[in-house]
């Protein structure tokens, strides 16, 4: 019974200089709010890079629609292909125009025809079939660009997506009247 008793208090004791020390606490701690802190950082820098490369779409897009408005597409005769050139010069390095870009050109005879219906379907597939059409000067163009992008961490996926295939749509429109360009200012 004396034996059973010491036994007991050398537990005790071990049990209550276990709980005193602190070695490795700091270690344990870290162990703890490293994940949630990660997971955070991994989540801000994720929708920070979606807006950086969406309003690096918009840029883009907001520049070379100017060529349109201003009549240089149309005057140099400017494929689709040149446009898109143009297009990714712009986006270049931070977006990659391999197979992840879609450019959409119309011509409205005025603001209220123009289309901006949904670009996705209900699963998330982009069903738009894109058109090149500059149009001439005083028509009503619309250019639309759409850019998958593929969402880097796993985890955020989920929630930025909104396509399939866990990417995002990046989307620009302009929807403008071409200026009097060409022979509109030839017969003034």
């Amino acid at each position: 019974m004396k034996t059973d008793l010491l036994e007991r208090h050398r537990t005790a004791r071990r049990l209550r200089g276990f709980a005193s020390d602190r070695r490795g606490a700091t270690a344990l701690e870290f162990g703890i709010i490293a994940t949630p802190f990660f997971l955070l950082m991994f989540a801000i820098i994720e929708v920070a890079l979606v807006f950086f490369n969406s309003v690096t779409l918009e840029n883009g897009m907001s520049e070379t629609s100017r060529l349109i408005r201003t009549g240089q597409v149309q005057s140099q005769g400017m494929s689709e292909n040149q446009f898109r050139a143009q297009l990714c010069a712009l986006i270049d390095p931070l977006l990659s125009c391999t197979g992840n870009l879609t450019i959409d050109v119309r011509t409205f005879d005025n603001f209220g025809e123009a289309d901006h219906s949904d670009p996705m379907d209900q699963n998330g597939n982009l069903i738009i079939v894109p058109q090149f059409d500059p149009g001439d000067a005083g028509d009503v163009v619309m250019v639309r660009v759409f850019y998958t992008y593929k969402i880097l961490t796993p985890m955020m996926s989920p929630l930025l997506a909104n396509m399939n295939g866990g990417n995002r749509l990046l989307a620009s429109t302009a929807v403008f009247r071409n200026e009097p360009f060409g022979s509109i200012l030839d017969s003034e």
